[in-house]
């Protein structure tokens, strides 16, 4: 017998209690909402978002191979195309009863992961850690919102010994829905920082939103929190509050379950010595930056609070690898040598910030090269914006950046509080910055590109890759 599918008929009409319109020709392993990518028998589900309707796309993701399509309306050109499954609800809510049946069959040890700074990269570093034990299920990207999670609920395999599931959250009560549906063995808070701060009054209220994670945790379950965070205490009564057992503290602090004992920092990875609740192990963690490491040591919580191989575990962490956007370091060819790119530009607030220009300042400088910091806005930090960009001198100061460009009406006020010595150019916007940094840049140099997605410094991250070619790794 071959392996089951990922979804039978059957079982999609039971979770969804739609109407099957024709007939699902192949085995259905794959959820999608992106006609772009459908993979042949995918469950292509017409999601409405705010710019387009996924309704409009549901002929091409049939023709392209998906082997239903989940839709609320349904058209005599659909009809033509292949299978559709007529919900009476919107198709999200579709995908959300998905996600609810897939999570109802796991037998695996599910984990979820919230914070301000980090999740993606916990994520990932848990991947590759029980992956070393078992079979692992985790979202792709950063797959951490009302689609997302549902999405990654759905795609979940049946035989999967462990899920791994990151939530976000732009605004109070949103992780509540999302970690009702996952519902976590074990549940993760990075670190609350600054982030998202335009749609809060202050941080206390941020740190109420990320103890939402708890509502969801399974009775007996496990809350995994960031020791030397200020508000350890808080979310941990919150946790014990929501039926966890068990609360284990990561960090440096004396009282940490998990604690770092010694950490040496190398520009492309980590060398630790840690305290795993009583028991003392040294490993190397493929990834540079303290941030990094002390986010490891949440794993290693995960590791053994899921009953995963710790020392299997601590070997695969060597071969982790940072996410696309969050620190991916690549050499690029110059006419007279090399340079370094340090890719940051998928998101940022200030507690990234500072964590990527320490990551800066930790890389190896090539001869007559020059630290520079190409930053955009730090969106969403509401009346607090102007002055927390303007706080980033600081740590421009103490992380030893060379040279400043910077980019977007925020960053004016970093601008002109770093020295002019440290100026190299100010623009609008990410699109006029980069034809003045291409123009200044010469072998040796370390950019590092970092903004909030909307600012879209990713514009820049591309042009520097169209004009310098990448280096080829030694094979």
């Amino acid at each position: 017998m071959g392996e089951r599918p990922l979804w039978t008929t059957q079982e999609l009409l039971a979770a969804t209690g739609g109407a099957l319109h024709g007939e699902v020709r192949s085995a259905m392993n794959g959820v999608s909402i992106d006609s772009r990518s459908v993979s042949d028998g995918d469950i292509f589900v017409a999601i409405k978002g705010d710019a387009m309707d996924g309704h409009d796309f549901v002929v091409k993701a049939l023709q392209s191979g998906a082997g239903v399509a989940m839709v609320s309306r349904v058209t005599n050109e659909m009809f033509e195309a292949g299978a559709v499954l007529q919900v009476a609800e919107d198709p999200l809510r579709g995908l959300e009863n998905m996600g609810r049946a897939a999570r109802e069959w796991s037998h695996g040890q599910i984990i979820a992961i919230t914070g301000s700074v980090g999740k993606t990269s916990t994520k990932e570093m848990l991947r590759t850690a029980l992956s070393a034990s078992g079979l692992t299920h985790a979202s792709a990207a950063s797959f951490n919102n009302h689609w997302g999670v549902p999405l990654t609920l759905s795609r979940m395999p049946r035989n999967a010994a462990y899920g791994v599931f990151e939530i976000g959250m732009n605004h109070s009560g949103e992780i509540t829905p999302l970690v009702k549906m996952v519902r976590p063995h074990i549940a993760i808070v990075t670190i609350v920082a600054a982030s998202h701060l335009g749609n809060f009054n202050s941080l206390d209220e941020i740190a109420q939103a990320k103890a939402e994670i708890f509502s969801g945790i399974e009775k007996g379950g496990t809350a995994i929190i960031n020791r030397d965070s200020e508000y350890f205490d808080m979310l941990a009564a919150e946790a014990k509050r929501c039926g966890a057992k068990n609360i284990i503290g990561f960090g440096k602090h004396a009282q940490a379950d998990v604690r770092l004992e010694r950490v040496a920092l190398h520009p492309a990875c980590c060398c630790i010595t840690a305290d795993v609740m009583g028991e003392k192990v040294t490993y190397k963690l493929g990834m540079p930056g303290e941030h990094m490491a002390l986010n490891s040591l949440a794993v290693l919580a995960a590791v053994k609070a899921s009953g995963a191989d710790l020392a299997r575990a601590m070997l695969a962490l060597a071969d982790a690898a940072p996410a696309k956007g969050r620190g991916v370091q690549e050499k690029l060819s110059a006419a007279d040598g090399e340079l370094l790119l340090i890719d940051e530009s998928y998101n940022a607030n200030p507690a990234s910030m500072g964590a990527a220009l320490a990551l800066l300042a930790q890389a190896k400088l090539g001869k007559n090269g020059r630290r520079i910091a190409v930053l955009g806005d730090m969106l969403e930090l509401g009346q607090f914006g102007p002055q927390l960009h303007a706080d980033l001198a600081k740590p421009i100061d103490l992380y030893g950046v060379d040279v400043l460009y910077a980019a977007g009406p925020l960053m004016r006020n970093l601008w002109d509080a770093v020295p002019t010595a440290k100026q190299g150019a100010y623009a609008a916007s990410s699109l006029e910055l980069r034809h003045q940094l291409l123009a200044q840049l010469h072998a040796g140099d370390i950019v590092m590109i970092k903004g909030s997605l909307g600012s879209k410094m990713g514009l820049v991250v591309e042009a520097l890759r169209e004009k310098f070619t990448a280096v080829k790794k030694d094979s």
